[in-house]
Order: C-alpha cells, then sequence, then structure tokens
C-alpha cells in the first residue's frame, strides 16, 4: 500500500519550531503582521492577528512543495529532498545550539548545517518567489527544480565567515520565530525600501546573518573583511564574494557563550520582525512586540554599539590555510578564499591595510563593549590569551586614552 501522499507543507519545519517552546508549552502566540480582510454583512474588517495556534498549523501553506503533471503529482521534494535535510540539519541545529567548543559531531554539523539553512532560505514562500525572479516567473514546478540546484547558494561565504553563537539565558525575552528564519541584517538597507521579494545579499560586506537556534541560542555570522573594518561601506561588495566554491575552515574559531543583555535580545527579535514577510511566533505575547521596548529602532543604528560583531581579538588575522591530503596533493586558499596563483592571492597591500585597520577596531570594539559579556573559543585558540590582552588595553586605555597601533 503506498504512502499517503501529504499536502501540509511546513516552509519553517515543525522540530525547529518546537525549540522555541518552552518545556510543556504546546502553543505558540502566532502573530499575522498582514491580516486579510475580510467582508461580513456588508461590513469589511480584518482577520484576527493574534491565534494561539501549536507547530502544526503555523508557518505551512498546502501544496508549496508539490510537482504537478496534469493529473499526477508527487510530494518527493517535502518528503525525500527535505527529508534527508531537515534531518541532518536537526542534529546540526541542536549541536551548534548548545556549542561548548570542539566536538567529534562538529564535523558533520558545518556542512549540515549549512545546507540546512540554505534550502531554509529558499523554501519559504519570499524564497520560492525570488526563485520566481531568477527563472522569469516560471511555474511552480520549474522553481521546486530550481530550488534542488541552488540551496548551495551562501553557504561558500558562510563558511568562510565568522560564526558565534550568542545566549539569551539571564534575559527575561527570548529568541522568536519568524517566516524567515535565516535572516540578513544590513544597516543600509532598510526593509521598506526592498521590493519584495528582493532582500539584502549576502555578498555586501556589511551583510550579517541572524538564524535564532533556540529559545536562549542565536547564530551570527560576520564576513572577516567587516570583522577587520566595521568602519567600510556596508553595501560594498566582500572581497571575492562567490558560490558554489570549494573552501575550507578552521573548527576551532566559533565563538560562543556570550550572554546578551535584555535590549540586545529585543534587538534581534525586532530585526526578525521587521524583515519577517507576514508571520512571527513566540512563546510569550509580549515577545511578539520588540518596538515597544527596544531602546533604539533607526535601522542604520540598530548596531551601532556593534553589539552584533564578534570578539574581535579572537578572530584570527589569518593569511589562509593550507591542507595536504593522505597520498598527496594539497588545497590552499587565503582567508578570502583566493588560491595561489590568484594574483589576488594574500595580497600584501590589502593585508597591511586590513592590519591596521583591524588593530583599531578591537580597540574601538573594547571601549563600545566595556563591561559587557564577552564570547569564548576553543581553548586551543588561546582563549584566556586574548582575555588577557583584551584587559591590557582596556587599562591602557583607561590610563592614557590611546594605544599604540602598530603597522604588521
Amino acid at each position: 500500500m503506498s504512502k499517503q501522499q501529504s499536502h501540509d507543507h511546513h516552509y519553517v519545519p515543525q522540530w525547529y519550531q518546537r525549540r522555541f517552546l518552552k518545556a510543556g508549552q504546546s502553543t505558540y502566540h502566532y502573530l499575522d503582521l498582514h491580516p486579510d480582510v475580510v467582508e461580513h454583512n456588508g461590513v469589511k474588517h480584518p482577520r484576527r492577528a493574534l491565534l494561539p495556534w501549536g507547530p502544526k498549523r503555523c508557518f505551512y501553506k498546502e501544496d508549496l512543495y508539490t510537482v504537478k503533471l496534469g493529473g499526477w503529482s508527487t510530494d518527493e521534494i517535502e518528503t525525500k529532498f527535505f527529508g534527508d535535510i531537515d534531518s541532518r540539519g536537526r542534529d546540526a541545529v541542536n549541536t551548534f545550539a548548545e556549542y561548548k567548543g570542539y566536538c567529534d559531531e562538529l564535523h558533520e554539523a558545518y556542512p549540515a548545517l549549512m545546507r540546512y539553512m540554505d534550502a531554509q532560505r529558499f523554501r519559504t514562500p519570499k524564497g520560492l518567489d525570488w526563485l520566481a525572479l531568477m527563472t522569469r516567473g516560471g511555474n511552480s514546478n520549474q522553481r521546486l527544480l530550481f530550488l534542488q540546484t541552488v540551496f548551495g547558494f551562501h553557504a561558500t561565504m558562510w563558511m568562510e565567515g565568522v560564526w558565534e553563537v550568542v545566549r539569551a539565558d539571564n534575559t527575561e525575552t527570548k529568541f522568536i520565530v519568524s517566516d524567515e528564519p535565516v535572516t540578513f541584517f544590513n544597516r543600509t538597507a532598510f526593509p521598506n525600501e526592498i521590493s519584495y521579494p528582493r532582500d539584502t545579499m549576502l555578498d555586501q560586506v556589511g551583510t550579517r546573518t541572524i538564524f535564532p537556534l533556540s529559545l536562549n541560542a542565536c547564530l551570527i555570522i560576520s564576513h572577516v573583511q567587516f570583522t577587520r573594518n566595521p568602519w567600510a561601506k556596508p553595501s560594498e561588495l566582500r572581497v571575492n564574494a562567490r558560490k558554489f566554491q570549494q573552501t575550507i575552515r578552521p573548527m576551532l574559531e566559533t565563538q560562543f557563550a556570550r550572554q546578551l543583555e535584555e535590549d540586545e535580545v529585543l534587538r534581534i527579535n525586532y530585526i526578525l520582525k521587521r524583515r519577517a514577510t507576514r508571520y512571527i511566533a513566540a512563546a510569550e505575547e509580549e515577545w511578539l512586540y520588540p518596538e515597544r521596548r527596544v531602546s533604539r529602532k533607526e535601522w542604520a543604528k540598530l548596531d551601532e554599539d556593534w553589539f552584533l560583531l564578534p570578539h574581535l581579538y579572537k578572530v584570527p588575522f589569518s593569511r589562509g590555510i593550507m591542507v595536504g591530503y593522505e597520498g598527496g596533493g594539497t588545497f590552499a586558499v587565503d582567508e578570502y578564499g583566493n588560491r595561489p596563483g590568484n594574483p589576488n592571492y594574500e595580497d600584501e597591500a590589502r593585508h597591511n591595510r586590513e592590519w591596521i585597520s583591524s588593530q583599531r577596531a578591537k580597540l574601538e570594539w573594547a571601549k563600545k563593549r566595556r563591561g559587557k559579556s564577552v564570547a569564548h573559543v576553543d581553548e586551543l585558540r588561546h582563549d584566556r590569551v586574548y582575555d588577557k590582552i583584551l584587559a591590557g588595553d582596556q587599562a591602557e586605555l583607561d590610563e592614557y586614552g590611546a594605544v599604540d597601533v602598530q603597522s604588521g
């Protein structure tokens, strides 16, 4: 007997949604940001915006991934394509949500998480509508087939970014769920100026990726180039911005354990809400309205205190990485993915400019983030050493008001 075909397709998986419910809780506060207007007895009124719904009824659309040919249809994209991605992604999300340093699971978690995140970017109604632009208005079947070929679109640049898992263990407000879980934030890309279904592009140097992992954990990915020069024009293209190319990253560099303050969680939720297409959900009703209590709402100033930046003292100033393979052969890239033989590989002039700007950025970060919780890295990356350097620079700033920045 054949398995019954599914029709309720969740573009935000139910397993992911449940990570944002409290223990013993089964329903959300589910908010429709743009409720439909209905007419009853000649009177028009908007549908109720706030609903007490569980994950089964949230973030889904009928036959969103159904491929149809005449009278025949299949849900294999939902059950097989997304099924495999979600199965591996579920474990990867949990690994990073509880990240405390290197573990054996990271070997599988990194690629699985990026596959899941990239698929999540395209599987939403907005993502599918964006694919329609790329296929010049192709039908639903064409969009779904295209999705299966482009879902690794962002993985290369994510792999080369600086990863930090921030936490909200000590705050009253926790992270919310939106219909665009993998959210791009760029302070120069104002939400009301981006026409649907277009979005901020990851290849812009100031674009940060914000991906809540649970009630208490959120992944933030920043471009290395921006951490070295946070004063760079956010809309300029990242060095060697590209897609679908091989690259590599050390597994010990992910930052973790920074505890956000209440207002910082509110600002992340505010970004998630402003970048949502139509729906958000939260375990507490009050969390759906971060604009009521957030300290600032000006988009360009949301990260003025650099709270979305990682611990700049713990971002390695590396010239890249080289690996050798058993049986012979090597693979080498610089920090921007340039390969040996490329004229931009380990560009000396760029290196010198970025060394100076990165040292100045560290000191500015040390001033802006004074008294705040700081991130850690695996002890094998000399975590405590960098904390001592930070403390020394802050003491020197207190005493002299400046620290000499040497060229490198």
